[in-house]
């Protein structure tokens, strides 16, 4: 026989008295379990829970919820579901194209419970309204400026694209700039390393209106790639390239930019941003320039490739509204949190106070596009909005 809260209740009740039947109904009572939920964003659509119980069936009208109040729903489970340990499980409206989303636009991950007993409240801020995890609606316009755009200053020829927001066509407004390093890496979906996917980023910020703002997408060198990244000569690397190419997005490509779109030229609606030695070249394009940009959006910085960064004059430390976002992950090789750290120490000695300066760590964060597609929106959202 199975014994299960209802087969204990069955059988006490067959000898029922009143203290073993008080106690068969707190036993109950706590055996089983009951999911409360409460939503920001509510409308007609009712709501399921799917998960590890069901197959993750969705529109399973066993498992439709309660509607208790505006925003407020609840579901007990009921025998003879075998609920198994752990459970995972999450909250639709409908099917996958009507599921939950966090408070970042994206779908989370499955919510877990390791014992599945008692009474759980969860929250939902939102939820999909189409198949993707954002609005194809809000994608941006990608335009392609030209396939052999010249860099003079180093006598080269590159890709530039632009991501303009969705309604640039009809708003007649102008918007900020944010100009990105290796641009091969940011919305193209079979890029050599993988994507950071910005162009579904930035649907999903618009969605949510917080994605007004242009983005400036320039690929990279190829083989020439480190030492257009370089800031300075190096024995092990070679001829770095960076004062002209840091000189080439300030005095060509910004200028063009400008003079071509609905910008905001002004420093505090500029900014600058990359990975890895991207995130470098960005920070000397700041040291460089600091008259121009404002916003810096740095993700797992090669710092260790120029240490002789730290004995800059950060002059743009003495401009007011400068922003760094600055991330590191604690898997990407011993001195990246040391780095990242001390960038840190010496950027807030010598700024004076002047610098909103962010540091966010991830332990398990890993030297990938893909994980820096991630922190992408959470970054930008601080920067500009």
């Amino acid at each position: 026989m199975r014994w299960t809260p209802y087969t204990v209740l069955s059988f006490l009740l067959m000898f029922a008295t009143a203290p073993a039947f008080g106690a068969a109904i707190d036993f109950l009572q706590r055996s089983m379990l009951t999911l409360e939920l409460f939503t920001q964003s509510d409308d007609t659509r009712p709501v399921f829970v799917t998960g590890s119980f069901n197959g993750w069936t969705t529109k399973d009208n066993r498992f439709r919820m309660q509607k208790i109040a505006e925003g407020h729903y609840q579901y007990t489970f009921a025998e003879p579901l075998p609920l198994s340990e752990p459970l995972e499980y999450k909250y639709v409206k409908g099917g996958w194209e009507s599921e939950e989303l966090g408070t970042d636009g994206h779908p989370p991950t499955n919510r877990r419970m390791e014992v599945p007993r008692g009474k759980v409240t969860d929250t939902v801020p939102n939820w999909k309204k189409h198949a993707d995890w954002y609005d194809p609606q809000f994608y941006p316009e990608i335009q392609v400026i030209s396939k052999r755009f010249n860099l003079p200053q180093l006598r080269r020829r590159r890709r530039i694209s632009v991501l303009l927001p969705w309604d640039y066509e009809t708003s007649g407004k102008r918007y900020p700039v944010l100009y990105l390093q290796d641009g091969q890496n940011l919305f193209e979906n079979d890029a050599p390393f993988g994507t950071w996917g910005v162009d579904k980023q930035l649907a999903a910020l618009a969605q949510r209106g917080k994605g007004d703002f242009i983005v400036v997408a320039i690929d990279h060198g190829g083989k020439e790639r480190i030492k257009e990244f370089l800031p300075y000569d190096t024995q092990k690397l070679g001829e770095g390239l960076g004062r002209e190419y840091a000189s080439f997005l300030t005095e060509t490509l910004k200028p063009f930019i400008d003079d071509n779109f609905r910008t905001k030229p002004e420093r505090a609606h500029t900014g600058i941003g990359g990975s890895s030695m991207g995130g470098l070249i960005s920070i000397f394009a700041g040291i460089m320039f600091p008259e121009v940009y404002s916003r810096f959006l740095i993700f797992s910085p090669s710092l260790w490739v120029s240490p002789k960064i730290y004995n800059e004059p950060f002059r743009f430390g003495s401009y007011p509204a400068t922003r760094i976002y600055l991330y590191a992950g604690g898997r990407e090789g011993a001195g990246m949190l040391a780095n990242a750290n001390r960038f840190k120490e010496v950027m807030e000695k010598r700024s004076r106070e002047r610098i909103q300066f962010r540091l966010e760590v991830d332990p398990n964060g890993r030297h990938t596009e893909g994980r820096w597609g991630q922190e992408f929106p959470k970054a930008v959202e601080w920067l500009f909005v």
